[in-house]
C-alpha cells in the first residue's frame, strides 16, 4: 500500500473539534490490530468501569475521577456531583473578585501577580495551560515547583516590587508534601520580611482536613479550594488545581472543559477506527512491543506548546512505569517521554533522530494556523509559518525514510477548548495502554519510595549534625558513632560543609577527609 493510500486509510478526523490523528507511518499491520482484540476489548470495559466510579487505586482504596470534572452528569453519586460544581461555582466568583478589584491587596490596590507554590501535577499542570494560554494574562504568573532556595530566590528577584499586589496559590492535597510545604514557609517569611500579612495574599488548594486546610485555617488565609482524593496530581489539572490559577490568569475555563469532554465523548467510541485515544494507545504498544522498547519523543511545532512534552513526561511515566502487572508479576513497564519544541529541535537532537539509534518514535503535534494577522514573506511567496510547516513535514518524511515512526496530532489552533482536548487525548490513551498492559495506571509506589528514602536521609542529616565536635571526625567516626553507613554519612557531612554547618579537611580521598564544626 502506498503511503498515501496509508494515510487516506488511516486518518481520524474530528472535523467538528478541528483535529485529526494520523498514524499512517507506524506501520501497523490489520494482523496486529486482530491479534489485540480481545486487550482491546478489555481496555473499553475497564474505562467503562473506571468512569462508573469503580476502585482503580485499590492501594490508597480511591477512585479516579477526572472525567467527572468535565461532565459531571458522570458522576456516580450526588455527593461526587456537587465536589464537581460547587468549587467551579466558587472559584469563578473567586477569580472574578479579584480581577474586578472586589478583593484587593491589603494596600487596597489589585492583585497584579500571582505565585503558585505546588510541585508535580500541582504545578506542572498550570504551567503547560499558563504558557499555552496565558499570553494575555490578567495576573502575571510565578511558580515555586521545587525545593531548591537558589530558585526560589530567583523568583522572588523577578516578581520584586510587585510582592505587595502578589497573590499566593498553595496547592497540596495532603498539606504535608515537603517541596510545597518548604515552598509555603519561604514565600511566608519572604512576605513578613518585606512587612506584608502573607494571611491576607494567600490561598489554599487541598484536601478538607488537611494539615495546610488547617493551617489555612487558624491563620485565616483568604479562601480555601477543595481537592478531592479521586483527583489524582499528574491528572488534576482540570480540578481547582489547574482551574483556580487559569481561571485568575482570565482563561476561558469552560472552554478548556469544553474541549476535554468533546475528546472524551469521541474516545468513547467501541470502534476503535475512530477512536483517537485508542489509535494512540495500540501506537505505542505496537512500536515498543508492549514493554516500552522505544521512547517516545514528542515534538510541538508552536511555541506556546513547548511545555507539553514535560507535562506528558509525567503523566505518561508516573502512571505507566511500574514494576509490577496486575497479577503480581515483574513486568518493568514504562514508556520514556522526552522533547522539546520544533523546529528547534532540527537543531539540537534531530540528526540523532534520523541517523542514530533507533530506539524511539515520534509524536508530532501540528498547529495548522500560523497566526493571526497578516505575515510578512521571508522568501518570494514564503512566511514563516509554511517554513515550520515545511520543517515539520520534511523531518516527519526524512524520519520515516530511514525507518523512525511516528505519529502526527493536529489541531487549528492553540485555544483553551484544543489544550483541553490534547490533554484529554493522552489522559485516556494512558488509561488505555495501561489496560492494554495489564498495570495499574493510577498509583505510584516508586514516588512513595522516594518520598520514604529522603525522609530517612533527613533524619540521619541530624544524627550526623549532633555527632559533630570540633575536632576532626571522619565520615566512618560518625558512621560508627550513629550505627549508619558512611558513604551516606560522608554525603550528609559535604552538605553540611557546603552551606556553612561544618568545616572540611580534605585528604587523599574521601575516606581521609575529616571534618568538625
Amino acid at each position: 500500500m502506498s503511503n498515501w493510500q496509508s494515510y487516506s486509510k488511516q486518518l481520524t478526523r474530528y472535523s467538528d473539534l478541528g483535529f485529526s490523528i494520523d498514524l499512517s507511518l507506524m506501520d501497523i499491520e490489520d494482523s496486529f490490530l486482530d491479534s489485540m482484540q480481545p486487550k482491546i476489548e478489555r481496555a473499553y470495559d475497564d474505562m467503562k468501569a473506571l468512569e462508573a466510579g469503580e476502585i482503580a487505586n485499590p492501594d490508597e482504596g480511591r477512585m479516579v475521577g477526572h472525567y467527572w470534572l468535565r461532565d459531571d452528569s458522570l458522576a456516580p453519586s450526588a455527593t461526587i456531583k456537587a465536589q464537581v460544581t460547587e468549587p467551579l461555582a466558587q472559584l469563578k466568583k473567586f477569580s472574578a473578585d479579584i480581577l474586578s478589584g472586589s478583593i484587593s491587596a491589603p494596600s487596597g490596590a489589585r492583585f497584579e501577580n500571582l505565585l503558585v507554590v505546588g510541585i508535580g501535577g500541582s504545578a506542572l499542570g498550570p504551567q503547560f495551560v499558563y504558557q499555552a494560554l496565558g499570553s494575555a494574562s490578567k495576573l502575571t504568573t510565578y511558580f515555586f515547583d521545587n525545593t531548591d532556595p537558589a530558585g526560589i530566590d530567583q523568583t522572588l528577584s523577578e516578581i520584586g516590587s510587585g510582592l505587595s499586589k502578589t497573590l499566593v496559590l498553595v496547592v497540596s492535597k495532603s498539606g504535608g508534601t515537603p517541596e510545597t510545604r518548604n515552598g509555603m514557609l519561604e514565600a511566608q517569611n519572604f512576605f513578613e520580611k518585606n512587612k506584608l500579612d502573607f494571611a491576607k495574599h494567600a490561598v489554599a488548594i487541598t484536601g478538607e482536613g488537611s494539615k495546610l486546610f488547617n493551617y489555612a485555617s487558624t491563620n485565616k488565609w483568604l479562601t480555601t479550594f477543595p481537592m478531592e482524593d479521586w483527583v489524582g496530581g499528574r491528572t488534576s489539572v482540570m480540578s481547582t488545581v489547574g482551574l483556580v490559577p487559569a481561571a485568575l490568569q482570565g482563561i476561558n475555563i469552560d472552554q478548556f472543559l469544553a474541549g476535554a469532554a468533546a475528546m472524551d465523548k469521541h474516545t468513547r467510541s467501541t470502534d476503535t477506527n475512530s477512536n483517537a485515544a485508542m489509535q494512540l494507545a495500540l501506537g505505542w504498544y505496537h512500536s515498543g512491543n508492549g514493554k516500552g522498547e522505544k521512547d517516545m519523543v514528542v515534538l510541538p511545532y508552536k511555541d506556546s506548546l513547548s511545555l507539553f512534552s514535560k507535562y506528558l513526561q509525567q503523566l505518561v511515566m508516573e502512571s505507566l512505569g511500574k514494576e509490577l502487572d496486575l497479577d503480581g508479576n515483574v513486568v518493568n513497564q514504562g514508556i520514556a517521554v522526552y522533547g522539546n519544541k520544533g523546529s528547534t529541535d532540527q537543531h539540537a537532537y534531530v540528526q540523532q533522530l534520523r541517523d542514530g539509534v533507533k530506539n524511539f518514535f515520534a509524536t508530532f503535534i501540528e498547529v495548522r494556523k500560523g497566526r493571526s494577522g497578516e505575515s510578512i514573506e521571508v522568501d518570494p511567496g514564503i512566511t514563516t509559518a509554511d517554513y515550520l510547516q515545511g520543517f515539520l513535514r520534511g523531518t516527519r518524511k526524512a524520519l520515516h525514510e530511514s525507518g523512525r515512526p511516528s505519529i502526527t496530532i493536529s489541531i487549528d489552533t492553540v485555544t483553551p477548548y484544543s489544550v483541553g482536548m490534547l490533554i484529554a487525548l493522552f489522559e485516556r490513551a494512558v488509561s488505555f495502554y495501561a489496560s492494554l498492559v495489564n498495570i495499574n495506571a493510577y498509583h505510584q509506589p516508586g514516588v512513595e519510595a522516594g518520598k520514604a528514602a529522603a525522609t530517612s536521609f533527613l533524619e540521619l542529616l541530624n544524627q550526623v549534625r549532633g555527632a559533630l565536635t570540633g575536632w576532626d571526625k571522619t565520615a566512618e567516626d560518625i558512621a560508627e558513632a550513629t550505627d549508619n553507613d558512611p558513604e551516606t554519612v560522608y554525603h550528609a557531612l559535604i552538605h553540611l560543609a557546603s552551606n556553612g554547618e561544618a568545616m572540611l579537611n580534605e585528604g587523599s580521598s574521601p575516606a581521609e577527609d575529616s571534618f568538625k564544626l
